[in-house]
């Protein structure tokens, strides 16, 4: 029988047969006792998954509880980040979320990203089991290969070494720009969550219309556009566009049959800057007669002229619609456009949590097309 001082500073020693009693007790998943935790850019997000993961727990009867920290990081007068965890995160299954882009803060890039690095050493190093670093936007993803005849580091394989060097052992991201950024990650598990049945759902009214086509704004989009334009029994087309400078883009052509369509849907990956899809809906409507547009977007960084390009289309240009994620927090200037539509990920990320947490199949989650 332990004393009641031997109790009280954890002097305890315990048994197999305790322990065993103790597992069956907390009945622990084979990965450890699930914790999502935020980064101060994260949290927002963050947040929203545990409420969404509770609320499913809750619809299948389950008692069970999910550990959850946000704004984990912070940052010193001279500017240098520091992590703390108020929390004991020995053998936890960690998820962690970080925006790493993020309009609403002053926060930039490579300030998240460093605090993201050092919470994934904190967990570590503080004895957590896995550690699965969730960034819905993959900053630096962009930067996949040097530019040609510049000399250019490769540096989303640097971003990646350091993040294996940090200690995390597993990546779920949303819809990154190339699918071969999971190369980088060597043997590392990398989800790369797909857009595909957000966008399906979204734009499900307009299945099978004659009038309607999907169009991809270049060469990177279409095969995500096809998948899309069959999924929904729709015809497709796609851009042929080339930048004569950094910041001018023109659509050359765009390859399709337009005959009767009066509505295009057009997908991509990203708004950055918007001149892409303002050269594309501006020929959709003056050399295909198209009279609606619908633009949906998988991460919204909404940079440069974006915005008043946006509501430039959609005055003069017949953009009805633009359907984006909170993959990056949204300022409230975009969010307070009339036509502006921003869909949350937390069923998407609670769901695939789940799945990675007690050993299943994440694609369970998404729409798959065939191939």
């Amino acid at each position: 029988m332990e004393s009641e001082l031997q109790v009280e500073t954890g002097r305890v020693f315990v048994s197999p047969e305790e322990f065993a009693r103790d597992q069956r007790r907390r009945m622990d998943p084979p990965r450890g006792k699930l914790l999502i935790a935020g980064c101060c850019s994260g949290s927002y997000l963050s947040r929203r998954v545990v409420e969404r993961y509770r609320a499913l727990l809750a619809e299948v009867d389950s008692g069970d509880e999910v550990q959850y920290l946000e704004d984990i990081d912070k940052r010193f007068t001279d500017s240098e980040t520091c992590v703390r965890l108020d929390i004991h995160v020995d053998g936890a299954d960690v998820f962690l979320f970080q925006a790493l882009f993020d309009p609403t803060s002053d926060r930039s890039i490579d300030q998240n990203y460093m605090a993201f690095f050092l919470a994934a050493r904190t967990f570590r190093e503080h004895g957590a089991r896995h550690v699965t670093g969730t960034v819905p936007y993959l900053a630096y993803a962009r930067q996949d290969k040097p530019t040609k005849f510049m000399r250019e580091p490769t540096s989303a394989r640097f971003m990646a070494d350091v993040g294996l060097v940090a200690g995390i052992d597993r990546l779920v991201v949303w819809d990154p720009h190339c699918g071969q950024i999971r190369g980088f990650y060597g043997s590392m598990p990398v989800n790369m969550l797909e857009s595909l049945t957000l966008f399906i759902e979204e734009f499900g009214r307009f299945r099978g219309r004659k009038d309607v086509i999907a169009v991809a704004p270049d060469v990177g989009a279409s095969k995500f556009v096809t998948h899309f334009a069959r999924a929904l029994d729709l015809k497709s087309a796609i851009g042929s566009k080339y930048r004569p400078s950094a910041e001018e883009v023109v659509i050359a052509e765009i390859i399709g049959d337009f005959a009767e369509k009066k509505i295009a849907i057009v997908l991509d990956d990203m708004i950055s800057g918007a001149g892409t899809i303002d050269a594309l809906v501006q020929k959709l409507v003056e050399e295909k007669g198209i009279e609606e547009v619908y633009l949906g977007v998988s991460h919204n960084l909404c940079v440069g002229r974006a915005h008043e390009r946006l509501v430039s289309l959609h005055s003069d240009y017949h953009l009805k619609e633009v359907v984006v994620t909170n993959s990056i927090p949204q300022t409230d200037e975009f969010q307070s456009l009339p036509f502006v539509s921003v869909k949350c990920l937390s069923d998407a990320f609670a769901r695939t949590i789940n799945r990675i947490h007690y050993n299943r199949s994440v694609s369970a989650v998404f729409y798959r097309p065939q191939t």
